[in-house]
Formats: structure tokens, sequence, C-alpha cells
């Protein structure tokens, strides 16, 4: 199930939206302002945003700057306004479409779906450090060379190539294991889950060069090079 984040301040509208998109078989999360959704993009994973350009405590454009940066989905702006100022403005900032308000709801569902196919076509594959994932089929190289690996590895790995330049938490990633497992999943068995991955997708696991440790907040994606050049440090490894 496909996960909507809606930034919006009308209650009405986020309401109707809701209603709307869980009647198309979407998962969606509310946020009604810059801050709330801030916290919620630290929590939580998404798969597209709707994002309302006006906004009580900003605008949606630092918020879309930060989806970008954090979780790299699609962004649609809903925005009462049709000027051409306001949607150049969006589309720079890197928003994916737009819908000016007031909106048909076949129209919003139909640009939502566009928007999430264009991004399984464009983010079917992925490379770091002789390590190449390919999310349509579920293939995962090394030095091409498959590699096996469990229904919770792949799901790990996917968590950090879905957000290459985040930092993930141990929370998040504990959350993503537990939608996955469909049971507890303990700290205790992340660190053997990430230790396993590791062994069989690094070079050295003792010295990891694509999943990092970033110390007292949990891990990011390296870049593949030696000593884990323009990234996190190695040391504690947990």
């Amino acid at each position: 199930m496909k996960r909507i984040f809606l930034v919006e301040d009308d209650s009405a509208i986020a309401k109707n939206l809701s209603l709307l998109l869980r009647g198309e078989g979407f998962a969606v999360a509310h946020a009604p302002s810059r801050s709330e959704a801030a916290r919620c993009l630290s929590e939580h994973r998404f798969d597209l945003a709707l994002v309302d350009i006006s906004l009580p405590d900003g605008n949606g454009f630092a918020v879309c700057t930060e989806i970008k940066e954090r979780q790299g989905i699609p962004v649609i702006f809903l925005t009462a306004s049709g000027d051409e100022a306001s949607v150049v403005t969006g589309l720079n900032m890197g928003a994916d479409d737009y819908i000016t308000k007031p909106f048909r709801p076949r129209e919003l569902v139909a640009r939502i779906r566009a928007a999430l196919r264009k991004r399984g076509k464009d983010s079917s594959s992925f490379a770091v450090g002789g390590l190449s994932v390919d999310t349509a089929s579920g293939i995962v190289k090394k030095n091409g060379s498959e590699v096996y690996l469990s229904a919770l590895e792949y799901r790990l790995l996917l968590v950090f190539v879905s957000s290459p330049k985040s930092i993930i938490t141990r929370d998040r990633l504990l959350n993503e294991l537990w939608d996955a497992a469909g049971e507890f999943v303990t700290d205790n068995a992340l660190t053997v889950y990430i230790k396993r991955l590791r062994e069989k997708i690094e070079d050295d696991p003792a010295a990891p060069r694509i999943i990092l440790t970033v110390r007292g907040t949990g891990y990011r994606l390296g870049n593949g090079l030696p000593d884990g050049k323009g990234a996190a440090g190695r040391g504690g490894e947990k």
C-alpha cells in the first residue's frame, strides 16, 4: 500500500482528501503545519507528498525542500493560487507536479498515480560500491555476482537505497522491519540484521563502506569509497 503524506492546514480539505485517498487504496498521514511535517518526516517513510503552498508557520516550498532532502519522493503542490510565479517557483524547488484548488478528485488521483509510476521507472535500479540493486526485479548483485538476501535483509537494504542522503535512525529501521516481518523486532535483532547484511554486501564487513554507522544516531548509506571518504566515520559499530 502506497503511503501519501498530506501537508494541509485546512482541516476540512484534509479530511475530505484523506477519505478520498483511503477510498482509492492509499494510506494517508496528515500534517497541518511545517513544524508538524518536519516531525512526521523524521518518524515515517512515505511514497508521495501532497503539499499546500500556504501554511500557518511557513510555506510549502520549504516543506518541499525538506521532503526532497530527507526522502526524495515525488511532491505535488496543492495551491489556491494559479499564478505563474507560484507554479514556476514550486517546480524550480523540485516539485514534480502541481494542481490548483478547487480540483477534481479524479484528476488529483490520476496525477498521484502518474507521479508514482514515473518514480517507479526512474528509481528501479541503484548502484554503490560495486553493489547494484534492481528494485523492479528484486535482484541484488555484488561485483556482478548475485547476492541472496533474506526478505528482512532485502527490506533493510531498500530503506537505505530509498534514502541515500539521509541518516536513518535505529527507531525508523525497527519500524520498517516490524512492518515487513509482521512481528516485533528487537533492538538486538536489528544489530544482528545489520551485521548479516554487511557480511553479504561489504568487501570488508569490519570496515564497511556501504552501510556506515553514525554514532549516537543510526546509520547512513556510504559512497563505497575506501575509508568511508565523504561519509560518516566507521567507529563504534553496533
